[in-house]
C-alpha cells in the first residue's frame, strides 16, 4: 500500500475533504514560526480529532527541537506521528523515543538542495536513534523548507534512498502530472508513499477534495504501473 499525505490543513473542511479524497495522513503544522499553516495547540487538537474521526492519521509537522514542547503537544492532542521538518539533531529523535508515547512514529525530513543533502553524514545516526521513516524533500537555496513547490531531483533522491535502511516518503513539487517521472523511485523496496501540499490546493489556496483525489489516483496508478510496493502481489 502506498501512503498519501497532504500537508498544511488549517480547517475542519480541509481535513474532511482530504478524508473524502482517500488520503491516509494529514500534516498539521505546530511550532513552525511564521508558517502560513501554523496552528495553536487548541486548533491542533481539534483538527487532529477531526482527522481521526474521518479515518486519517494526523501528523504533527514541526521545526521545533524542544523535546518537552513536542512531547507535551503529542500528549495533549493524541497525535502519534511527528515529522521533524527542520535540521533537528539525532539526539532529539532519541529523546522523543524515550519520552513521547511509546507508539509514536518519528519522521525525519532529509533536505535536498539540488543533489546535496545537508544531513547526509547523519543518516546512520538518525537510524540508530530511532527514526522510523524518512521524508525526502526539496530545500531552496535561500533556506526555505517545506511546501516550496520546487520539484524534487529524482536522481538525487534515488541515490539518497539507496543509502537508507528505513522506509521513505517523497515530497517536493509532486503533483498528478509528474508521478511517472518518479517511477523508478516507486519501485524502490523502501518506498512508502508521497507527501503533497501545493498540488492539492485550488485558486483560493485551500486544500480541495477533487485536487487531492487526482493526486492520490495518479500516484496509485504510477506505483501499480511501475510494480512498486503497492503493485506487488
Amino acid at each position: 500500500m502506498t501512503l498519501v499525505k497532504f500537508c498544511g490543513a488549517v480547517t475542519r473542511r480541509e481535513v474532511r475533504d482530504l478524508a473524502a479524497a482517500g488520503a491516509d495522513l494529514v500534516g498539521l503544522w505546530h511550532a513552525v514560526p511564521g508558517g502560513r499553516a501554523e496552528l495553536p495547540l487548541d486548533r491542533l487538537a481539534d483538527l487532529a480529532a477531526t482527522a481521526r474521526a474521518g479515518g486519517l492519521t494526523p501528523v504533527l509537522v514541526t521545526l521545533s527541537a524542544d523535546r518537552d514542547e513536542l512531547t507535551a503537544a503529542l500528549g495533549a492532542t493524541g497525535i502519534r506521528w511527528v515529522q521533524l521538518h527542520g535540521y533537528q539533531p539525532p539526539a532529539l529523535v532519541r529523546a522523543l523515543k524515550r519520552h513521547a508515547p511509546e507508539e509514536t512514529t518519528v519522521v525525519k525530513v532529509l533536505h535536498l538542495r539540488g543533489s546535496r543533502c545537508p544531513e547526509s553524514g547523519l543518516l546512520r545516526a538518525y537510524e540508530r536513534t530511532g527514526t522510523d521513516v524518512f521524508l525526502l524533500d526539496t530545500a531552496t537555496s535561500d533556506g526555505a523548507l517545506g511546501s516550496t513547490g520546487r520539484p524534487l531531483d529524482a536522481s538525487a533522491a534515488a541515490a539518497l534512498a539507496d543509502r537508507l535502511t528505513r522506509p521513505f516518503l517523497l515530497a517536493g513539487g509532486l503533483d498528478a502530472a509528474n508521478a511517472p517521472a518518479y517511477a523508478h523511485l516507486t519501485t524502490h523496496p523502501r518506498f512508502l508513499g508521497v507527501d503533497v501540499d501545493s498540488a492539492a490546493r485550488g485558486r483560493s489556496g485551500r486544500l480541495e477534495e477533487d485536487r487531492a483525489r487526482a493526486v492520490r489516483e495518479a500516484w496509485a496508478a504510477a506505483v501499480v504501473t511501475g510494480c512498486g510496493p503497492a503493485g506487488r502481489g
